[in-house]
C-alpha cells in the first residue's frame, strides 16, 4: 500500500504544472456536507493536494476570514472525527495534507492522532504551533503510519534553524511568504523570492509558498521564483462563505490559478 508520504512525492513530480497547486479547505465550512463538494470542485479544477484545516478555537497562524471559518464551522458542530470523515472522502481522489493546531493532536496522544490520520487516508500533517524542539513524538508517530509532518519556515527563521528544520521535513517544507498571519494581501513580500530560495537550500523536498497568495498572478510569481508548490487559502475560503453556490465559486477560483501554473 503506497505511503502518505510516497502519494505526496508523486503529486509533486508527476504535474505539467511550473508548481503544484494545493487549495485550502476549511473542514465544516460552510457545512461538513458543503466542504465535501469544495474539495471535490477543487479536484475537478486541477488541484493536486489538499489542505483540509481542522476548526479550532485559538488558531494562532490564522487571519479573521480563515478563523471565522473556523468558528463557524465549530458552532455548527465540527469536530475533528468530522473532518476526518470528509478527508476520508476525498483522500480517495486527491492527496490531502490536515492542517490542525497542537492541542487537538495531544489531546489524543501523537499515536493515536497519527493513527486516526492513516485510517482516514490522510497523507500528511501540518501543525503550525507546534516547535520543532517539541515534534520528536509527533514525527515519529508520523513516520510509523508513513505520513508526512510537514513543518513551517519563515523568512525570520535563522538559517541554523532554516537547516534543522529543513533536514527533518516530510512531503514538502511549507514556507510562508510574509510575516504574519494568513490573508490575502495586494502583492507578495519583497523578499519572498529570497525565502524561496533559503528554504531550497536547507531541505531535499520540494518547497510549497503559502500566506498571502491569492491570485493567479501571485501564484505564477511564486512558481517562476522557485517555488515547488503554491498554497492559497483565504481567497477560497472567502469565496466559500460569500457565495449561494460555494463549492462552484471555489471551483472556478482555483481553475483560474491552475491555469496561471501551466508550463
Amino acid at each position: 500500500m503506497e505511503t502518505g508520504v510516497a502519494r505526496l512525492g508523486a503529486a509533486f513530480a508527476g504535474g505539467t504544472r511550473r508548481a503544484a497547486l494545493m487549495p485550502y479547505v476549511m473542514g465544516g465550512f460552510p457545512s461538513l456536507e458543503e466542504s465535501v463538494r469544495i474539495g471535490e470542485a477543487c479536484v475537478a479544477a486541477g488541484a493536486d493536494v489538499l489542505e483540509l484545516g481542522v476548526p479550532y478555537s485559538d488558531p494562532l497562524a490564522d487571519g479573521p476570514v480563515i478563523h471565522q471559518a473556523g468558528t463557524h464551522a465549530l458552532a455548527a458542530g465540527a469536530t475533528v472525527s468530522a473532518v476526518l470523515d470528509v478527508a476520508s472522502v476525498l483522500g480517495p481522489q486527491i492527496p490531502v495534507v490536515v492542517m490542525c493546531y497542537a492541542n487537538l493532536v495531544l489531546a489524543s496522544g501523537a499515536e493515536r492522532f497519527a493513527g486516526r490520520l492513516a485510517g482516514a487516508g490522510v497523507c500528511g500533517l501540518i501543525v503550525p504551533d507546534l516547535p520543532y524542539e517539541e515534534s520528536d513524538d509527533v514525527l515519529a508517530a508520523c513516520d510509523g503510519y508513513g505520513l508526512a509532518l510537514v513543518p513551517l519556515v519563515a523568512p525570520t527563521t535563522p538559517d541554523d534553524r532554516f537547516a534543522a528544520i529543513g533536514a527533518r521535513a516530510r512531503g514538502f517544507l511549507y514556507t510562508v511568504s510574509v510575516v504574519g498571519t494568513t490573508g490575502e494581501r495586494q502583492a507578495l513580500a519583497e523578499r519572498f523570492a529570497d525565502v524561496i530560495a533559503r528554504a531550497k537550500a536547507s531541505t531535499e523536498v520540494p518547497v510549497a509558498l503559502g500566506f498571502g497568495i491569492s491570485t493567479p498572478e501571485q501564484a505564477r510569481q511564486a512558481a517562476d521564483a522557485g517555488a515547488d508548490g503554491v498554497i492559497v487559502g483565504t481567497r477560497l475560503v472567502r469565496a466559500a462563505g460569500e457565495s449561494d453556490r460555494p463549492a462552484e465559486a471555489v471551483g472556478e477560483l482555483v481553475a483560474q490559478l491552475a491555469g496561471a501554473l501551466e508550463r
